[in-house]
């Protein structure tokens, strides 16, 4: 089993930055690639960014290529979004998921193990 925990959520405005960060405990957490998700309200959960275990692959969804930065600490068991430039249609709850595997992955259903959520609200 692998525990999940986001903090760092908020509400910040247009523009604005906030750093996510996703604690792991249980197994063996630089085992585990990992990836953010997020879903808005009456929305469905949607991709965001995934980093693969060794930090050497990152993949970002569209929407935030060039404003999110996914990375990791395997000392610390933790990983992070950075996210910058900030967008009203960025609100959301954000969720950390694992995955027991070495690459990079984009869909819900590859993911084994999730957080509970994270809220960031942006306003304009």
């Amino acid at each position: 089993q692998v525990q999940l925990v986001e903090s760092g959520g908020g509400l910040v405005q247009a523009g604005g930055s906030l750093r996510l960060s996703c604690a792991a405990s249980g197994r063996i957490f630089s085992s585990y690639a990992m990836g953010w998700f997020r879903q808005a309200p009456g929305k469905e959960r949607d991709f965001v960014a995934a980093i693969s275990w060794s930090s050497g692959n990152t993949y970002y969804a569209d929407s935030v290529k060039g404003r999110f930065t996914i990375s990791r600490d395997n000392a610390k068991n933790t990983v992070y979004l950075l996210m910058n430039s900030l967008k009203p249609e960025d609100t959301a709850v954000y969720y950390c998921a694992a995955k027991n595997g070495r690459w990079t992955y984009f869909y819900t259903g590859q993911y084994d193990y999730w957080g509970q959520g994270t809220q960031v609200t942006v306003s304009s």
